[in-house]
């Protein structure tokens, strides 16, 4: 018999449909704001070695490039500010993300190292919760340096905030940095905990009695 369906186990509704939607809106419209940021990047790289292949770029050339992120980023802001009021005003933020101390994320990273750290599906781990912080941190400051690159005049204050226009571009290439670095991590768990798929798709995961009494 197929574990899915024993009646053994319980149903229990777990990603809420705006979460779902706004998870797999942010895929397309990353990838689009990352591709077509780094063929800015390669127009005027910050670091002369390295730059991206183009065919990981999107735009084809300068112009074409700042259009397309110019275009996505309303996108990216839509979604990004609707998420973070759903976060708030659901309690997402709170229950999914919080408690989070540095105790218990030394717990987790030490029995991460020693491959002890348990996976309870439906529930975030301390490691799992400081990422989602740290991507979210990342994104502001995505948000902040890129609006004081592309209004640096009017805007000059929060372009003085990061040194400049000059530092703003470290600061945003290091905050894309971490928002790639998160999304390997993220695409690398699932692939090691394949369950933690389908239920982004369905909102439902499968827990038996006895874990379903812990929620």
């Amino acid at each position: 018999m197929n574990p899915s369906s024993s009646p053994s186990l319980t149903k229990i509704r777990r990603h809420r449909v705006p979460v779902r939607i706004m998870h797999w809106l942010n895929v397309p419209i990353l990838c689009a704001m990352l591709m077509s940021g780094w063929g800015i990047y390669n127009a005027s790289p910050i670091f002369p070695a390295f730059t991206f292949p183009s065919v990981l770029t999107l735009g084809g050339w300068l112009g074409g490039a700042i259009a397309w992120h110019l275009a996505v980023m309303w996108a990216l802001a839509a979604n990004g500010l609707l998420y973070i009021l759903w976060g708030i005003g659901s309690g997402h933020f709170r229950r999914d993300f919080l408690p989070l101390t540095p105790r218990t994320l030394a717990r987790d990273v030490k029995l991460a190292l020693t491959l002890r750290l348990a996976h309870r599906l439906g529930r975030y781990n301390a490691i799992q919760k400081a990422f989602y912080w740290f991507a979210l941190a990342c994104g502001l400051l995505l948000v902040l340096s890129g609006l004081s690159m592309w209004k640096p005049v009017q805007l000059y204050r929060l372009a003085a905030l990061f040194g400049g226009f000059d530092r703003a571009r470290y600061v945003h290439f290091f905050a894309m940095s971490g928002i790639v670095l998160f999304a390997v991590v993220h695409v690398a768990m699932v692939i090691a905990v394949p369950s933690t798929f389908w239920p982004m798709i369905t909102g439902v995961i499968r827990r038996s009695p006895r874990d379903a009494q812990d929620e």
